[in-house]
């Protein structure tokens, strides 16, 4: 065990580095600057899947995700804005017979499910993100560090270092911390299933994430994060993890 985090010790350093600096961010609570903070991974991670979607020289997706991104600042549900992203850009694909349609892909993944964490935050506040931090970060955990140590069967063919012990652990794990992170007034049976739904989903998440890798054929989607890789490596999880918690919390609360 000792020798898997010695292994892991970037690792490590980059995510307390995040860590604090989401402290930082929820220490002043304010919507610019979470909108800011969650603005910056966007802009990056979209950057990065152009890489993953073969549309390293397309530079109007950066335009497309700011516009958006900035009307999201001011229009009091940003999650609607995916469907006015969409109808916008499938309307220029249709008028422009030259754009490639594929350039709806990044606005898909990663733009969408920014939208939704910034929704998250609007509609529950910070106490909702650390939430979601808590469940993706032990699920993530658990999978690493159980699926290292005695992982052996192989939980499927994208992520053939996935493991099913791994994945057990890592839910395992999330379903134990998550509930103490939960919002207030909310039961713990309902805080235990959310966390356990949200990080099966954030499992995925990864699991989605390795399978764009593979094939675009690259290691890792950038490599802005020492011992991550980029920004999608990081927040996969969180990409698919912050749509599955809105879509429950509005059914619990």
């Amino acid at each position: 065990m000792f020798k898997i985090i010695s292994e892991s010790s970037i690792r490590i350093k980059t995510a307390l580095v995040l860590f604090f600096v989401f402290i930082l961010v929820s220490y002043f609570d304010t919507l610019f600057l979470v909108w800011l903070f969650l603005g910056f991974f966007m802009i990056v991670g979209v950057s990065e899947s152009r890489k993953l979607f073969g549309l390293e020289h397309n530079y109007l997706i950066f335009q497309y995700s700011a516009i958006i991104w900035i009307a999201a600042y001011f229009y009091p549900n940003p999650m609607e804005l995916v469907f006015v992203s969409l109808i916008a850009i499938a309307s220029i694909i249709a008028y422009r017979k030259k754009t490639n349609p594929k350039i709806i892909l990044p606005i898909l993944y990663p733009l969408v499910s920014f939208l939704f964490l910034l929704s998250l935050y609007i509609e529950f506040g910070i106490q909702v993100l650390w939430w979601l931090l808590f469940v993706v970060a032990s699920a993530d955990t658990g999978a690493y560090f159980v699926g290292k140590s005695i992982g052996k069967t192989k939980f499927c063919e994208t992520s053939p270092k996935k493991t099913v012990e791994g994945v057990i652990g890592g839910v395992l794990l999330a379903g134990i911390l998550g509930p103490l992170f939960a919002l207030s007034g909310i039961s713990y049976g309902s805080a235990l299933v959310i966390s356990l739904v949200v990080a099966v989903s954030s499992i995925f998440g990864d699991l989605f994430e390795s399978y764009l890798k593979r094939e675009a054929g690259v290691k890792d989607s950038g490599s802005l994060l020492p011992g991550h890789g980029g920004v999608l490596d990081r927040t996969d999880g969180f990409l698919f993890g912050a749509v599955i918690m809105l879509v429950l919390l509005r059914i619990v609360v």
